[in-house]
């Protein structure tokens, strides 16, 4: 069956969505994320057991996969942002039609 476009489009972006939180230390960053959101670079490797370079690696994955934005910050560092409305739109699509309807 052939797809149209916007279709391969969309299946890519939640194939790379997936990817990005298939890896454990990619959640831990967004979960540290979530607890704290607006974290530079040297911020989020605090007691980390890998690399600068590794979760600078990790973080540009779920920046390229949408769920992490990073902008600049007072003094042009970045700053990286959860990006909520996209995590709430995959739960929406993907996670809720699997919960259990009433109880």
């Amino acid at each position: 069956m052939q797809r149209n476009g916007t279709d391969e489009r969309a299946t890519h972006a939640v194939d790379g969505i997936f990817f990005a939180l298939s890896d454990p230390p990619r959640r831990v960053l967004l979960d540290r994320l979530h607890a704290r959101d607006g974290q530079r670079l040297h911020e989020l490797c605090t007691d980390f057991d890998i690399s600068r370079q590794a979760i600078s690696k990790h973080l540009a994955v779920l920046a390229d996969a949408g769920l992490v934005v990073v902008r600049r910050g007072e003094r042009g560092a970045p700053v990286h942002h959860v990006n909520r409305a996209l995590v709430r739109q995959v739960h929406h699509q993907w996670m809720e039609k699997y919960l259990p309807t009433g109880s």
